[in-house]
């Protein structure tokens, strides 16, 4: 089979495609023939080293696909060869067959493509955790989500809206809002052009915005913060931008706000009832029409370092897949 690897650590052009052998499963492990997988931050992140997690030399990166399951390992019951799945791996994706835990994989909901499926989980699972659970977002709140155009943020426009939140979009570009109010942006933001606090100011008035959802930091992270309202929750997904913001903690002390950190994969594995639970909701809502995932472009497997350069460069509206089985 076919695989990207990263061989060492460097940006996405220092990958390579190469023949590996099929994978085989062990007990609890199944064997999944990859139809997509999509393109995520911490995939850029890992390729380099600056992720969390390093796995050893040589690995294949992706971190979410959907597929059919192919061979199932002893002790394994939740699946069978034939089942179309989800699964978040971490590792693995980009090749035409992987290899995870049974325990991992989530159902394809009826008539989701493989496309949206691989689109699906991490962004979608991310956002509820972040807005159901850390933030305890309430109906009738201000959410205002910066690098609203990307996957994640999509995912917290539409999330928030089927909360009953009022929803403030933030990006770059005027076709980035575009998309915004497409997925229920009620207010938008150019960051590019306008100045943060004063629309926020004009929006919110003197009393600020309950809910920040940042995926980006940067330059962005402490004129928001500035503009919270009293007890408001600044969630902090991830660093898009590339700098890690430093908030002076006296901001925090005169709102009564609190800063609340979002770590997704670890909510997996430490609460996998409360997860499982999150799992079905975001079912629920994307059966009833509430999550509509947005796909902007597709990429074939040799072209994986593209997909990744193109995330890499916050160009990309919504979600970049790389397109593996037919």
């Amino acid at each position: 089979m076919k695989a990207v690897l990263c061989k060492q650590f460097g940006p996405p052009e220092s990958l390579v495609l190469e023949d590996v052998p099929s994978p085989s499963p062990g007990p609890g492990e199944v064997v999944i023939s990859v139809k997509a997988a999509s393109v995520n931050f911490p995939d850029v992140l890992i390729i380099q080293g600056k992720y969390q997690f390093k796995p050893p030399l040589p690995f294949s990166p992706g971190s979410e696909l959907a597929g059919v399951v192919k061979e199932i390992g002893a002790d394994v019951k939740n699946v069978k060869p034939g089942d179309k799945v989800i699964a978040v791996t971490t590792f693995g994706a980009f090749a035409e067959e992987t290899k995870t835990e049974a325990a991992r994989l989530l159902p394809m909901a009826e008539g989701m493509s493989f496309d949206v499926a691989a689109s699906f989980m991490l962004t979608y699972g991310t956002t509820d955790h972040a807005l159901r659970d850390r933030a305890q977002l309430r109906a009738g709140e201000t959410l205002m989500v910066l690098g609203a155009a990307g996957g994640v943020g999509v995912a917290a426009l539409e999330i928030g809206k089927a909360l009953g939140a009022r929803v403030i979009a933030c990006a770059s570009s005027d076709d980035k809002l575009a998309l915004c109010r497409e997925h229920g942006a009620d207010e938008t933001i150019n960051y590019a052009t306008e100045d943060l606090r004063e629309r926020i100011k004009a929006l919110c008035g003197s009393k600020g915005v309950d809910v920040i959802y940042d995926a980006v930091g940067g330059p962005y992270t402490e004129p928001a913060f500035r503009s919270i309202a009293w007890r408001g929750r600044l969630l902090v997904i991830g660093f898009a931008a590339g700098e890690i913001p430093k908030l002076p903690l006296n901001l925090p002390l005169l709102k009564g706000a609190s800063i609340v950190g979002v770590f997704w994969g670890d909510f997996t594995r430490r609460e996998p009832q409360v997860f499982a639970e999150s799992a079905r909701q975001l079912a629920r809502w994307y059966r009833e029409g509430k999550l509509k995932p947005h796909v902007s472009a597709t990429f074939p497997l040799e072209k994986a370092a593209d997909a990744m350069n193109l995330l890499a460069s916050r160009k990309a509206k919504g979600k970049v897949v790389v397109k593996i089985g037919g």
